[in-house]
This record gives C-alpha cells, sequence and structure tokens, in this order.
C-alpha cells in the first residue's frame, strides 16, 4: 500500500467540514478503470469530495487530478481500506457515502476452479463489503446516517458460466445487503446494490450483434451505471435500501 501525496485542497481541520452545507464527501473502491473510475467522475462533476482506492494506482491519480485524494491498495486488504477511510476523514472531516467496486475474478468450469480462487473471489466481492461495513458504520452511525453502494453484477439470480465466482459471491452479497439494511436502517444507514449489465466505457463501439439479446439493443455507458450509483449514494434515494437495482437494459428476465 502506498499513501497518498496530494497538495490541493489544503487538510481540513478537526471538524471544518462537517457543517450540513459541506460538500459530501465519498470514498470509492476500485476506482481507477472502468465503472469505478466513472463513479470518481460523476461523483466529482457533482460537487462531491472523492478518496478513491485501488491497486494499480490509476484511482489515486484520478481522484487527484480531480481535487480528491487516494490511496492505492486493495479492496481485499482492510489495512488498505481502513487507510482510504482515515484519509478521506483527515482530509475532509466527514464521510457521507462508500461504493464497494471489484472485478470479475475467475472464470471457468465450476469444479475445475481451484479452492485458491474461490476464497479470493469471496474476499473481493463478499468480504470487501463485510469488512469496509466494519469500518464505516460506526462513523455513520455517530454522524446519524450514510450510504453503502455496492457494484455488484447483473447475474445474482441468472448465474452467467463466464464468471461463476462473481455470481456465487454476489448472491450472497445481496442477502447481506437486505441483513445490514435490516439492522442498520433504523439508524439512517443505507445499503444498496447496483447490478449493471453488459457495460463498455464506449458503447457505441459495441458490435450490434453482440447485444441483440439486450431489449434495449446497446451496452451500458460506465456514465450510465454512475448516474445510478450517485443517485443511491446521496440524498434523493433516502427511503431506498436493502435493494438490489437491475441497470442491465432489460436483459434480466427474472420479475
Amino acid at each position: 500500500m502506498q499513501h497518498p501525496m496530494n497538495e490541493s485542497p489544503e487538510p481540513a481541520t478537526a471538524g471544518a467540514d462537517a457543517g450540513p452545507s459541506a460538500p459530501k464527501v465519498a470514498v470509492v473502491i476500485a476506482g481507477g478503470s472502468g465503472i469505478g473510475a466513472a463513479v470518481v467522475r460523476e461523483l466529482a462533476g457533482h460537487g462531491w469530495r472523492v478518496a478513491a482506492l485501488s491497486p494499480s494506482g490509476r484511482a489515486q491519480a484520478l481522484a487527484e487530478s480531480l481535487g480528491g485524494v487516494g490511496v492505492t491498495g486493495s479492496n481485499r486488504s482492510t489495512a488498505d481500506l481502513q487507510a482510504v477511510v482515515d484519509l478521506a476523514l483527515e482530509r475532509y472531516g466527514r464521510l457521507d457515502a462508500v461504493v464497494n467496486g471489484s472485478g470479475h475474478g475467475a472464470s471457468g468450469p465450476v469444479l475445475e476452479l481451484t479452492d485458491e480462487q474461490w476464497e479470493d473471489g469471496m474476499n473481493a466481492f463478499l468480504m470487501n463489503v463485510v469488512r469496509m461495513s466494519r469500518i464505516v458504520t460506526p462513523r455513520f452511525l455517530d454522524s446519524g446516517g450514510g450510504s453503502i453502494v455496492n457494484i455488484s453484477t447483473s447475474s445474482p439470480w441468472e448465474p452467467n458460466a463466464r464468471y461463476p465466482v462473481s455470481a456465487t459471491f454476489r448472491a450472497a452479497l445481496a442477502s447481506f445487503t437486505k441483513l445490514y439494511s435490516d439492522e442498520y436502517g433504523p439508524h439512517g444507514i443505507r445499503m444498496n446494490n447496483v447490478l449493471p449489465g453488459f457495460t463498455k466505457e464506449d458503447p457505441a463501439s459495441v458490435p450490434p450483434e453482440w447485444t441483440a439479446r439486450i431489449p434495449l439493443r446497446r451496452a451500458a455507458g460506465t456514465h450510465e451505471i454512475a448516474g445510478v450509483v450517485r443517485f443511491l449514494a446521496g440524498g434523493e434515494s433516502s427511503y431506498v435500501t436493502g435493494q438490489n437495482i437491475r441497470v442491465d437494459g432489460g436483459v434480466t428476465r427474472a420479475v
């Protein structure tokens, strides 16, 4: 893990930005590329202050280029998750939302995947959220509320054979999300999952034959997923919790 170096903006003194009119602050995990990077841009573009994390360093660089801060580290590491939350609080004096992201995980026939691949998927897709929740829930309890948004997948209930590890543990994530929202909803803390379908930074580059099964007949742009994440992170969605929001162009058949 590399700790950040960023000269701007000036570090906040304790409580300096804690007033209700201060800009909202979000931590974005896996914010270096794809949907995660689009979330960093979306939030920063709407006035949020962002602290971002990814193992490549791209999230840190992106956040800093937009006036935020970042940490280079892994969503599998409790220490790295703690570091980016601590950074956000030290720099801005508050935390309003956390966005948890990750990749696709191992692919292959289910019985050919190794124990290590399954365990890595559990850490990347389920325990990352559990660990982050342990870190931020006490802070949200102290401040009277907060929002956690998890980037999931469109296939928890219609598993995609290409990504068996992801589908398995994100189905578990849906159960965890319901249990968490039941327990912490009375305290004003919300948790929701976003379930993206076929998503590309440039959806126009996707050939029509690849999207023939999607009712909207196109892929999503990463910015479209990011807009839903911003909605769930902020106050406009104040009565939404424990939900799995499909943003898949209608491809999922389950009612």
